[in-house]
């Protein structure tokens, strides 16, 4: 089994930056792709950053230029920092990661962080 646990979300003004961080724990042998997705009340779950094991980052429309998405391989972890953060960016925030045992990917998702961004 896999734990994903994020942390750094919280409240803060518009304009100003947060760094969310998620660490992976338990029976991991390699992690494939790792990113953000996010969930504002009322909408679909959307996509925010991924970065693969070789660090190629693909990231969403609204927040190409002021997100960025970086991982640690040896501590399972992934991390995305925000900066110009806009109300619009209100959300809860979850990580996943893709988990590779022998022949066998399986995706895991934390339990959520929330981002809330006041103008």
């Amino acid at each position: 089994q896999v734990h994903l646990v994020e942390s750094g979300g919280g409240l803060v003004q518009a304009g100003g930056s947060l760094r969310l961080s998620c660490a992976a724990s338990g029976s991991i042998f390699v992690i494939s792709a790792m990113g953000w997705y996010r969930q504002a009340p009322g909408k679909q779950r959307e996509l925010v950053a991924t970065i693969t094991s070789g660090d190629s980052t693909n990231y969403g429309d609204s927040v190409k230029g002021r997100f960025t998405i970086s991982r640690h391989n040896a501590k399972f972890a992934v991390y995305l920092q925000m900066n110009s953060l806009k109300p619009e960016d209100t959300a809860v925030y979850y990580c996943f990661a893709d988990v590779i045992s022998g022949t066998v990917l399986t995706n895991y998702w934390g339990q959520g962080t929330q981002v809330t961004v006041s103008s």
